[in-house]
C-alpha cells in the first residue's frame, strides 16, 4: 500500500540520512528509484504549483560545526493540491546544496512555473530533492494537471510496478504495470502523461484514460 504522508524529521537529520544512504564511491551521484507521477503524489506530503522568486544558500542547522548547506528558494505559491492539513501557504522550500545529496536546481526570477512535491519536516519547513516529482508546469499533460486535483489522491490504494523486461506480470489485483521504460526507453512517456491507475469497486486496479480505450501495448505483458 502507498505510504501515508508523515511529518518528516528535521532537515539536518534528513541530510545526514541521505549522506549515510549514499553508496560508497558514489560521492557525486544521486540515485532514485523510478516512480510514476501518481505514486509521487501519493507518497508526498505536499504537492503545489509555484514560481521561484529567489534563492539563497543557508546553513543546514544552527550547529556551527555542521558544514552542510541548503538552498532556500523563496516561492510564490499558485495552488496547493496536497498538504492543506499541515501548511496553508508555502513561502520557502529547501533542498540540499550538494548535488550528490539530490539537491534540486530551479530557475529563479523567471516566469517558469513548477509542480513541486516534497516532504514537510517536523519544524514545518518544506524539503524537496531530486527523488521527488518536480516538473515545469508546461511539461505536464492535461490529464496530469487534472489528476492533481482528484484522481491521483483517490487512487493511492493502487500499486504501480515498473516493467523493465518481459515477461512482466502483475502480482496482486490492485496492481498496474508501468511500461513506459519497456516501450519507449524513458520513464515519463505516454503512459505516465496520459493514464492513471484507477481502483474499481471490486478492489482491482487498471489503467484509465477517461472515456478513451486502453492502448493495446499497455495491456499486461505476459509473454516475451
Amino acid at each position: 500500500m502507498p505510504r501515508s504522508p508523515r511529518t518528516a524529521p528535521s532537515w539536518a537529520l534528513l541530510l545526514r540520512l541521505l549522506a549515510l544512504l549514499r553508496p560508497p564511491g558514489m560521492s557525486e551521484a544521486c540515485s532514485c528509484a523510478p516512480a510514476h507521477p501518481q505514486q509521487h503524489v501519493c507518497h508526498s506530503a505536499l504537492a503545489i504549483r509555484a514560481k521561484i522568486s529567489s534563492e539563497k544558500v543557508v546553513p543546514a542547522s544552527a550547529d556551527p560545526t555542521d558544514t552542510q548547506k541548503m538552498i532556500r528558494y523563496e516561492i510564490k505559491q499558485i495552488k496547493m493540491f496536497k498538504g492543506f492539513e499541515k501548511v496553508k501557504d508555502v513561502q520557502y522550500i529547501y533542498t540540499p546544496f550538494d548535488s550528490s545529496l539530490c539537491g534540486v536546481k530551479l530557475e529563479a526570477n523567471s516566469q517558469k512555473q513548477y509542480l513541486l512535491t516534497g516532504q514537510i519536516l517536523s519544524d514545518g519547513k518544506v524539503f524537496i530533492h531530486l527523488c521527488n516529482y518536480i516538473e515545469p508546469w508546461e511539461n505536464l499533460s492535461f490529464l496530469q494537471r487534472e489528476s492533481l486535483n482528484h484522481h491521483y489522491h483517490l487512487n493511492c490504494g493502487c500499486q504501480i510496478t515498473t516493467c523493465y523486461t518481459v515477461p512482466c506480470t502483475i502480482s496482486a489485483p490492485n496492481e498496474c504495470l508501468w511500461t513506459d521504460w519497456l516501450l519507449e526507453r524513458k520513464l515519463y512517456g505516454y503512459q505516465a502523461q496520459h493514464y492513471i491507475c484507477m481502483k474499481h469497486v471490486d478492489g482491482t486496479c487498471s489503467w484509465y484514460q477517461g472515456r478513451l480505450p486502453l492502448r493495446k501495448e499497455f495491456v499486461d505483458i505476459i509473454q516475451p
